[in-house]
């Protein structure tokens, strides 16, 4: 039997992550190798809300784009996180990359991208994907299956070899942090903890080293 506080690291784990003096470039790096390793969504993230009596939830959403202004995904801004989101624009995110026993925490408030911006993403995805966007109520009750899959034909007629147009009701979000911690395991739970944090974004970030 295996002895988990024994087992061997991965070499992509062997550098020096503290020596980073800002955190965007050393989210790039991981990224990176995540997408190097993981076998399924790399950029695969846990994003936390909450709603109006203050119950927090959470989903996985996959991120579209990430730069020094934020973390971008899209959805359907009636769905359950969209609807959170614009009551209370403040997010959390969780990025876990287990073949690489890493993980980045990311807080901060939250805005919708700009119309030109959705529309550029929502144009490079697949026909069948933005079909989707438009037959799917996301989130709300659904009779079955087969009601589903009629939306979709509807709209599938609907726009035929056309232009599929961006729903209204779809767009983006970015997420702009205050607080990003890198987090990498090591033996018998002694693991690395880097902390970055701002007031506000845009201010410069202040680098700490946390007990695990």
């Amino acid at each position: 039997m295996s002895n988990e506080f024994e087992r061997p690291m991965p070499e992509l784990m062997s550098g020096d992550f503290s020596a980073a003096d800002e955190p965007f470039a050393l989210f790039a790096e991981w990224l990176a190798d995540a997408t190097a390793s993981e076998p399924n969504d790399p950029n695969a993230m846990a994003l936390a809300t909450v709603d109006n009596d203050g119950l927090p939830d959470v989903r996985m959403v996959l991120l579209k784009h990430a730069d020094v202004e934020g973390f971008v995904f899209y959805t359907n801004y009636e769905s359950a996180k969209g609807r959170e989101i614009l009551g209370h624009p403040k997010a959390a995110l969780c990025f876990h990359w287990k073949s690489l026993r890493r993980q980045v925490r990311v807080r901060g408030p939250v805005t919708p991208v700009d119309g030109a911006e959705a529309d550029a993403y929502f144009a490079s995805r697949p026909r069948g994907s933005r079909i989707g966007a438009w037959a799917s109520k996301q989130s709300q009750p659904l009779e079955s299956r087969f009601a589903l899959e009629k939306e979709v034909a509807r709209y599938t007629a609907k726009f035929g070899l056309g232009t599929i147009p961006r729903p209204p009701h779809w767009s983006g979000f970015r997420i702009a942090p205050v607080a990003i911690e890198f987090w990498h395991d090591r033996p018998f739970r002694l693991h690395d903890r880097i902390s970055f944090t701002r007031p506000h974004p845009g201010a410069a970030w202040d680098k700490a080293r946390l007990y695990p």
